[in-house]
């Protein structure tokens, strides 16, 4: 009875936009582009907005992203079943029938060791009904959909999400080195911490302009650094957590 409910919203999401003289398309917007969970926090909600004029069906993949000592990373994909299952980052559902002009929330489930700060990427991919996937659909409404974005199909477009896993004991520890041409800030802690809204200005004349703002989330083991020029200063916030910190670095 539930999944013939759904296939039934499912079609009246579809009949809803038939009589529109161009070709109806889905356009999903997941918000922010970065997610943290702090230590104890085991679930994040994410919600999917679809400001299209076509239902979204949208699949959920997450991969886990591991770093090297030389910096470089690559992706692994989190296993969700057989002898990997339950660590890592689950999300539930992992598939979202999202209608026009609605929404639809997932929630990502951090499961096993939190010993260490772990990171994956959360990818939200529009797609088109198969016959082997789970969306409740029969073939007459996915042939329906198909017609439906045709000429829009194109445009189907998929956002990633950067989730941080704070492990459960976090240190900060951001060390600063100032040097002939440039100031260097390490983090030499466990966790990442976030250099927020950082501006270059000018220090002679306030009423001039600071340069575009700019985010750095500084990773374990990572370093920063703001060139010294005369004439010009760097600001922005140390966030740590919960805390934030002004700072100023002059020449």
């Amino acid at each position: 009875m539930k999944r013939l409910m759904t296939a039934m919203a499912v079609l009246l999401a579809m009949s809803a936009v038939q009589g529109s003289a161009h070709a109806a398309a889905p356009s999903i917007h997941v918000g922010a582009m970065y997610e943290y969970a702090e230590p104890g926090k085991g679930a994040l909600l994410k919600r999917v907005r679809n400001t299209g004029d076509a239902t979204a069906f949208v699949r959920v993949q997450i991969t886990e992203v591991r770093y090297a000592a030389d910096g470089t990373h690559h992706e692994v994909p989190v296993d969700t079943s057989g002898a990997g299952a339950g660590a890592g980052l689950i999300a539930s559902p992992s598939r979202l029938i999202v209608p026009a002009q609605g929404q639809q929330a997932t929630r990502l489930l951090v499961q096993g060791d939190r010993s260490t700060e772990r990171y994956y990427r959360v990818r939200f991919v529009p797609v088109l009904p198969q016959s082997e996937d789970e969306f409740a659909l029969t073939d007459a409404q996915r042939e329906d959909y198909r017609k439906e974005l045709s000429a829009g199909v194109n445009v189907l477009t998929g956002y990633g999400v950067f989730v941080i896993v704070h492990p459960d004991q976090t240190r900060y520890d951001v060390q600063t080195e100032t040097h002939d041409t440039y100031v260097q800030l390490s983090n030499a802690g466990n966790t990442t911490v976030v250099l927020d809204d950082i501006r270059q200005c000018s220090t002679q004349d306030k009423a001039a302009k600071c340069s575009p703002s700019r985010k750095v989330h500084l990773l374990p083991g990572r370093s920063e650094r703001f060139p010294r020029e005369a004439g010009k200063q760097h600001q922005f916030q140390i966030v740590e957590g919960d805390a934030r910190k002004d700072v100023l670095l002059s020449p």
